[in-house]
This record gives C-alpha cells, structure tokens and sequence, in this order.
C-alpha cells in the first residue's frame, strides 16, 4: 500500500454524484463567502501596524504585492475547482494528484488554518464587541471577557498606571463573548448552508457598505502632503538581537508579508464546491473575483488612511477609527467598530464552514472516523463535526491565550498554498487529457512564482512558531500511519471500481 498512491478522478465524479448536500450556492453567493472569508479584522487592524512600522503610504504597495502573490495561489486554486469540484479543497486535490500522504499532510494542516484561525477571529471578535459595548458606556469585567493569563496582565497593567483605583487579581477568567459568538455561529452552520449564506450575505453587505463609507467620506479629508515620502527612508533596530528593517523598500515587503494574512479566506470558496449550483464554473469565478475585488478595496482603504493623517501617528490598534477621530469625525468610530464587529463574524462562519466541509471530504476517503461524515437527516449538514469543532473553538478561545495561535493558523496557509501551486502543475502534466472549464494561464510560470512566495513569506515566521509546526506535522504523520493509512478506501480497489461503474 503506497503512501503516495492517488485517488482516482472517476472516484471523485463518483463522489459528486452521491452527494446529499445541497446545493444552493449560486455564482455571486460564492463570491459573497469569499468575501465573507477574507474582509474581516485584518482591514481595521493590520494596516495600522503595517503602515505604521514598516511601509508608510507605501502600504497601498505592500497590499499590491501581497495580493498579486495571493492571485498566484488562486489561479491555481481556479483550475483545481473546475476539474475537481468536491468539497475538501486543497486536501481533496492533492489526493487526486500528488498522493495520499501528500493530502493527508494538507489536509492536516488546513486544521490550523480554519480551526485555528477561526479561534483567533473568536477572540479579536471579542475583543471589538467589548469596544463596541463600551462606547454605550457599557463595560464587562475583566474577567469576563479575557482568559485567565490575558486578564492577570491586563490587571496588572491597569493596577499599576491607576494605584488609586486597584482591581483584584483574578483567581478565574472566562472569554464568555469569544464563546457566546461560537456557539450562535455553530448553531447557524447546523441549520444548513443556505440560511449560513443568507446570514454571511447580510453581513457582506454591511462590511462593503461601511469599507466604501470608509474610502468615500475619508478621500474629502486626504491631505496629500501626507504621502510624501510616498517610501520613507529605510531604517534598521535591532530587536532581542535581531535586525528589523522599517521602511525603505526591505519595509514595503515586510508589510506585505503582514497584510498577506488579511488575505487568507479566498480558499474557503473551494471547501463550498459541494454544495454549489454550477461548481466547475461558479468556484472558479468566485475564487478569483473575491480575491480581486478584496484587493481593490484594501488599497483603496490604505491610500485614504495614510492620507488622511501622517502614517507615524496611525493608531497601531485601531488605525481606521482613529484616522476618522483625527479628523474630528468621532461618530464614525461608532460605524467602524459594528462594522469590524460584524466583519469577524463573518470571517468565522466561512471559517467554520470549511473545516466541516474539509473533515467531511477526508472521512469520505476513510482517513478520518465515519463521524465526520454523518449529515443530519433534516438540514443535510455535517452536524456532529460541526458540534465538536465548535465545541473545540469555544472552549480554546474562551480559556486560552491565543496571541500566537494565529501565526500557527498562517504557517498551515502558506503551506497549503505552496503545495497546490505544485500539485495543479503535476496534475497538468500528468493528466493533460482531463476537461478544464478553467485553466490557470501560463500555468508553470504562475505555479512556480506561487510556489516561490509563499515559502518565501514563511522563512519570516518567529522560530518558536516553525518549532509548534513541525511538532503538529509530526503528530500529523503519526496519525496517517496509526489510523488513516489502515482505513483508507484506496485498500479497497473494488469499492472504487464499483464507484466508477455507478457514475457510468
């Protein structure tokens, strides 16, 4: 039994013609998830940092780079969807190309993108919805609204800037808002795809209303002057004994390797090719048009905040908001934040969403226990892995610090990314025969450059991050050759033939 064997494409249309999901995504309502997935808290709390640090007015350049690099991935990711339109995205083509253990390894990797990630929107959701309650002058206790490590911290720092106005140490934390917001997003995902695309279109609409609110009320208060030096000179610090380039052309590419994660989420339209009207068309489109027009927005938002005051004084934290303050427009803050609010919400049903879908795919192939597979009987959704990854994200997010978490979420990205770059090349050359409603142009130029940079941006993640990752890769290993590899359906030969001979 070869770890590199690879499932056949008759077995994967075998699959699409069994399907029970159901399938009511249409083109645009794709697109909408897409979009969903990628505009969220990166947009009102990256480009502070970024812009502040590193790029300057440059960070509209940073976000071109970043999302032509993007647009590398998912060309790569249009042509996958089109020839093999099953949910399961990035794992499902790399089993149908590459090979088992090849998937197995993405696909275990995926987990910390949606899982993980979906942790972190959890948290920084929280996070805004205490900001929102406190511009009513409502305000939750510490304790209530951190984990136990987070809210001692935040505790000591505000014992000792305040020594009139002590708070006691607290002997328990809950993020009750991180694990309130999870239960509501799996109680929608259970009820079905269709009423989880209706709440994230909602949602869309609101998000893209308040982003052009953002582009077209701040471009009346742009001072031009602001952009110059449009590239600020380049300087360097050293920081715990490493040097950091801020600014100058080495600080544009830092940016765009920290605005690159307000990208990830296109790939979550290729986990929805289930349940999607027309999948080998509409994916492909929707992968692509969310990703252009995300990218159209963020530079235009970056250009109007570096405008609208002096990149130096860009509020780290919340830079939108505080260009609107700065300008003396204090009541948008109140728009910006709902926006933000409802933004994280999104990016984590369409998290969510794809996990589902990705177990549901590997279950499907054997490599995971048939509990990831059962569908419930009335909604037609993946209902017990959407309990238990639910029930996972609520209890991390509410108990754990999760500062680092995210950069775990984008080693797991990057990763995936690179490996279907070279597997839409492989599947290319090796099966030049197959039908390709969309093929990805000059596909070994592009393939090869997506490769190149993504694992170029993953050679600037911290040390500690690379050490947890290649722990969890070896956890991974360990349980593809202990379960996954003895229950895989490949063992069986005549299931597929019997697959192959339904679909005929």
């Amino acid at each position: 039994m070869s770890i590199w064997r690879v499932k056949p494409v008759s077995a994967f249309e075998a699959d699409m013609k069994k399907s029970q999901l159901k399938r009511v995504l249409t083109k645009w309502g794709l697109t909408s998830l897409g979009i969903g997935a990628i505009i969220g808290g990166g947009i009102f709390t990256l480009t502070g940092i970024a812009a502040h640090d590193y790029a300057g007015p440059a960070l509209a350049l940073s976000f071109v780079i970043a999302g032509i690099g993007c647009l590398f991935a998912s060309l790569c990711y249009a042509e996958f969807a089109s020839v093999l339109p099953v949910e399961g995205s990035a794992y499902s083509y790399a089993y149908g190309t590459v090979g088992e253990l090849f998937a197995w390894f993405i696909g275990w990797n995926l987990i910390l993108e949606y899982m993980m990630g979906a942790t972190t929107v959890a948290v920084a959701w929280s996070g805004y919805f205490v900001k929102l309650l406190h511009l009513f002058h409502i305000d939750i206790p510490i304790w209530l609204c951190n984990d136990l490590a987070t809210a001692t911290e935040k505790v000591t720092k505000h014992n000792a800037e305040f020594p009139t106005d002590l708070i006691s140490m607290p002997s328990f934390a809950i993020n009750l808002p991180a694990l309130i917001i999870t239960l509501i997003v799996t109680s929608i995902l259970i009820k079905g795809i269709k009423e989880a695309a209706k709440t994230n279109n909602i949602i869309v609409i609101v998000k893209i209303a308040v982003v052009l609110f953002v582009i077209i009320v701040g471009a009346f208060y742009i001072d031009t002057a602001n952009w110059h030096p449009f590239i600020p000179a380049e300087t360097t610090t050293i920081v715990d004994g490493v040097e950091k380039v801020n600014f100058g052309f080495g600080g544009v590419m830092t940016a765009a390797t920290i605005v690159f994660f307000a990208y990830i989420g296109f790939d979550a339209v290729s986990t929805q090719a289930g349940e999607a009207i027309n999948p080998k068309k509409d994916v492909p489109f929707a992968i692509v048009a969310s990703l252009v027009i995300c990218t159209v927005l963020y530079i235009l938002v970056s250009l109007v905040l570096t405008g609208m005051v002096k990149y130096d004084v860009l509020d780290k934290s919340a830079p939108v908001a505080s260009a609107f303050a700065e300008n003396g427009l204090g009541w948008a803050v109140f728009i910006i934040t709902i926006a933000a609010t409802a933004g994280l919400t999104s990016v984590m049903l369409v998290m969510m969403l794809g996990q589902t879908r990705i177990f549901l795919g590997m279950a499907k192939d054997g490599l995971l226990p048939p509990f990831f597979k059962d569908l419930h009987e009335n909604f037609k959704t993946p209902y017990k892995s959407t309990y238990l990854v639910g029930a996972i994200i609520a209890v991390v997010a509410a108990f754990t610090p999760i500062d680092k978490v995210s950069e775990m979420c984008s080693m797991g990205t990057l990763l995936a990314f690179a490996m279907v770059c070279i597997a839409v090349m492989i599947l290319r050359y090796k099966k030049p025969e197959l039908e390709r409603p969309y093929r990805t142009p000059a596909l070994y130029l592009v393939g090869t450059l997506g490769v190149s940079f993504n694992l170029f941006l993953m050679l600037y993640v911290r040390k500690e991050t690379w050490y947890a990752f290649i722990l969890w890769g070896v956890i991974g290993i360990a349980v593809y050759f202990l379960y996954s590899k003895k229950h895989a359906k490949l063992n069986n030969p005549e299931e597929f033939e019997r697959l192959d001979n339904d679909r005929k």
